[in-house]
């Protein structure tokens, strides 16, 4: 049985019975599901907003574990990128100036800073990231396998470096034990006939006419015979890119073709071809480029005579040729 409720009414000082009628009723009813609602959205919001699902919540710590396997992936990577830098660093400054070796072209690659590069990549997305990293393992790849092939050619120089030791030219290429042969070093000097300074490419050895001339190194003799200015002139190719040529010979013993051991007799001091006395003109050349042969007496010299041997080539003197 439905209860009835009363009312005081004022007016008429008396109790009253409530009665509802049915738009009542609606408005009662929508007024209280429409508070529901919005007090239902807000709950809703509040808890999407700062309450986790489970779900929310294995997501958050995988995230969380993503970050710092990234994190130590790219430590791993600046690690590894500064150890090749390294060996880049040493391929060019030490293990090819050991065998002489031209530098290969190998990019040192780019620097990296963990904590920076760390952070400016974590503020981007997943794919992102992982673009970021595959970029710079490609990078990192690329760079072992230039320097794999450096190594490769570093590990022939080794397996030539006995080779290349007795072939390089290392000794005088007279028996100049007193110092007192050399008449004119490497650099302009005064012609003896042109009376012009002209670039003297080599060095000059005064001797009598027939004194012995020697190989300075092991080699293959490649031209013999009279050339031009030269007069009677070797020239011998010891590999490597080293060649060397002897000047103004008397008379020549080496035959083209022949190979040749440093200490070997060539030929014998002349005065043939343009000269204005008997001496022997004396190059060295790497790579095609002649260069000062005064840095190539070290096997024969002690310091103090490679430091006299010096400063008698650097005297302005008139050359021989």
């Amino acid at each position: 049985m439905a209860k009835i409720k009363y009312f005081y009414n004022p007016n008429s000082l008396d109790f009253e019975k409530v009665t509802t009628n049915v738009r009542g009723v609606v408005i009662r009813v929508f007024g209280f599901l429409s508070a529901s609602i919005v007090a239902g959205l807000i709950l809703m919001l509040v808890a999407y907003n700062y309450i986790d699902s489970p779900k929310e919540r294995i997501l958050k710590r995988q995230l969380e574990d993503y970050r710092t396997q990234t994190k130590w992936i790219n430590q791993k990577v600046n690690t590894l990128n500064d150890k090749l830098a390294d060996l880049q660093d040493k391929d060019r400054s030490i293990y090819r100036a050991i065998f002489e070796a031209e530098p290969m072209d190998i990019d040192s690659g780019v620097q990296y800073d963990a904590n920076a590069n760390y952070e400016i990549m974590m503020a981007s997305n997943p794919a992102e990231q992982m673009q970021s990293l595959q970029a710079r393992l490609d990078n990192l790849l690329e760079m072992a396998n230039l320097q794999q092939r450096s190594f490769i050619q570093l590990e022939q120089l080794a397996s030539r470096k006995k080779e290349f030791l007795a072939s390089v030219p290392a000794i005088q290429p007279v028996s100049n034990k007193r110092l007192r042969k050399m008449a004119s070093g490497f650099g302009y000097r005064l012609h003896p006939i042109y009376k012009t300074y002209k670039m003297h490419e080599g060095v000059d050895f005064t001797a009598p006419t027939g004194t012995p001339i020697y190989a300075t190194g092991n080699g293959r003799v490649i031209s013999a015979g009279p050339d031009r200015g030269y007069g009677n002139c070797v020239v011998i190719s010891h590999g490597f890119g080293y060649q060397t040529l002897y000047g103004h010979m008397y008379r020549i013993k080496a035959r083209v073709g022949q190979q040749v051991k440093r200490g070997e007799l060539i030929g014998y001091v002349g005065n043939t071809g343009l000269s204005s006395g008997s001496h022997l003109h004396y190059e060295v050349i790497k790579g095609g480029r002649k260069v000062n042969p005064i840095n190539f007496f070290f096997n024969d010299l002690t310091e103090a005579e490679y430091q006299s041997m010096r400063e008698l080539a650097q005297r302005p003197a008139q050359s021989f040729d």
